[in-house]
């Protein structure tokens, strides 16, 4: 008989109480900055000192706790370290709310619906399958995004839009969230003009930026061929069988939700509709105005172009349009503005959550005004959709809690410098695929690359040197640890919120995934042996 496996809320609760106890076995300490002239030249880099060695000023604001009862107050101070993310995804959610009753997305499913049944009257699509395709096309675009912006907290919103397209088409909620978390995740991954790692991880060690590009397309392309490979076969299954999804029983919540068929939709476009045509559209005017260029970064490159009035003039155009066929048509307008915005400004703008929050908010009250509903029930549907997704915001607060844990305990660091000492005298095959595991197990503790990089890239690359590794092969080992496990750590909050707003238990996810993840870690080190055995572009 088997056991019943925890609540979610009851798992992360665990790995807060392990946390704790770790504490009280591993010493506190810290690194720190220091300057150290070298050739002539000052050179800042981080030292590890143990807490009762701790230079000044570092030792006076060093003040680590064994944990105890602060596995309790650590939720409390999980929920305000994770906040940006909890407010994303209650607006997000509140916004979808509001969107989703004016049927505009059931309008735009059975719309493309009904355009990839007319494909499969060619020969040639039908041989292909025209679901696979659409999964392919989907998922590499995704991809593309997590490999040049680093897309990663912004699945979140796209996951509440693809897993009712997936349920539609026959799938589960699974495949939804692979179409996006999974597919920005194999991008990630896979790296290639990445700022937020290959940026700031190649500048610690000292490279040129975005330097090894050629031979990171083929990893990027290695890597998706295998992720994109592993989801078709299980949509195959799904399609053949829907009650073989372990999500089966899970997923009568999102059929409920779909099940708008049976529900007759009248296709109409209300006065007010317009009003909001014209105010968005006036809103675009004043913005092409005051941006009338706007630079696009991607990667080391850039490119600037007049993008706002551009895109002014074709919503001028497409507004009309989709009004005259029905307001729905128009929201769905109003959402593809939405995700083109949010691309825009990430690559032009440095856009972070609460700008993509505050863009999706803007998008969900102009869906209510469009479909004629007052500011009270505006209001109203934005609750119930915050109300909807709130155990997802939940989640994220408790997992946040694991890392104040290890934070207030002081033990980060020391685990950091502990795994770092485990390099000794291997040959280059061996040595790389440590420092591959290194960055693989810190990430279950330190999911933000950023941090990580900050933190292990100025020991690693000038490490690589001592041993005869490039610091190239150096960065490429911390791509793919950092990479890889955020599909399935606990300590990951943005898989802990799509998972959340998904409606999938953590342990159902896991074992989902786990095959994936360690087919790709078994990748990554195979990628990772032509960077030291081969003389690469850039290596």
């Amino acid at each position: 008989m088997l056991k019943k496996v925890p609540h979610t809320y009851v798992i992360v609760f665990g790995i807060i109480v392990i946390s704790a106890i770790l504490t009280w076995i591993i010493p506190p300490g810290k690194y720190v900055e220091v300057t150290k002239t070298i050739d002539g030249k000052e050179k800042t880099e981080l030292v590890f000192f143990y807490e009762e060695n701790l230079p000044e000023p570092y030792a006076e604001s060093f003040n680590s706790q064994i944990q105890t009862w602060q596995v309790f107050s650590a939720l409390f101070n999980g929920f305000v370290r994770q906040s940006n993310i909890i407010i994303f995804i209650l607006m997000i959610g509140g916004a979808f709310w509001i969107m989703n009753q004016s049927k505009a997305i059931d309008v735009g499913i059975f719309a493309f619906l009904k355009f990839t049944r007319k494909l499969e009257n060619n020969a040639v699509m039908r041989k292909l399958g025209v679901d696979n395709i659409i999964i392919v096309l989907i998922m590499i675009l995704f991809s593309i995004f997590g490999a040049i912006f680093g897309m990663s907290e912004e699945t979140i919103a796209f996951v509440i839009i693809l897993i009712p397209l997936a349920i539609s088409m026959g799938y589960d909620s699974l495949m939804g969230v692979s179409m996006v978390y999974i597919a920005a995740h194999l991008g990630f991954a896979g790296a290639i003009l990445n700022p937020f790692t290959i940026g700031i991880a190649q500048g610690l060690a000292e490279l040129p930026l975005f330097s090894g590009f050629e031979y990171r397309i083929f990893a990027w392309v290695v890597i998706n061929i295998v992720g994109i490979f592993f989801v078709l076969r299980y949509a195959k299954k799904v399609r053949k069988n829907p009650q073989s999804s372990i999500m089966y029983e899970e997923d009568s919540y999102w059929r409920k939700r779909g099940q708008t068929e049976s529900v007759e939709i009248t296709y109409y476009t209300p006065t007010m509709a317009w009003i909001v045509y014209g105010a968005v559209l006036l809103s675009l005017v004043i913005f092409s105005v005051i941006y009338p260029v706007t630079t696009l970064t991607v990667g080391a490159g850039s490119f600037t172009f007049w993008i706002l009035p551009l895109l002014s003039v074709i919503f001028a155009i497409a507004g009309v349009i989709t009004l005259k066929k029905s307001v729905h048509f128009f929201i769905l307008l109003l959402l593809g503005y939405t995700i083109i915005f949010l691309i825009v400004g990430v690559m032009g703008y440095g856009w972070y959550v609460m700008e993509i929050a505050t863009l999706f908010l803007a998008m969900g009250i102009a869906s209510g005004l469009a479909i004629d509903k007052s500011a009270d029930d505006i209001a109203k549907m934005f609750l119930e959709g915050v109300k909807d997704i709130m155990s997802a915001a939940i989640i994220v607060g408790l997992a946040g809690g694991i890392i104040v844990v290890l934070d207030d305990g002081g033990i980060i660091d020391s685990i950091l410098y502990g795994l770092s000492r485990s390099l000794g005298n291997f040959g280059n095959v061996a040595s790389v695929g440590i420092m591959y595991v290194i960055q693989t197990i810190i990430n279950v503790v330190i999911p933000s690359g950023s941090a990580k990089a900050a933190i292990t890239m100025p020991i690693m690359a000038p490490f690589s040197d001592l041993i005869g590794i490039s610091r190239q092969a150096t960065v490429m080992a911390f791509q793919f640890g950092d990479g890889f496990t955020n599909m399935i750590t606990p300590t990951s909050g943005v898989l802990i919120a799509v998972l959340g707003v998904a409606r999938i238990p953590y342990d159902k996810w896991v074992r989902w995934v786990w095959p994936l993840i360690v087919t790709l870690i078994i990748l990554g080190f195979l990628l990772l042996i032509p960077t030291v055995t081969m003389e690469l572009s850039g290596f």
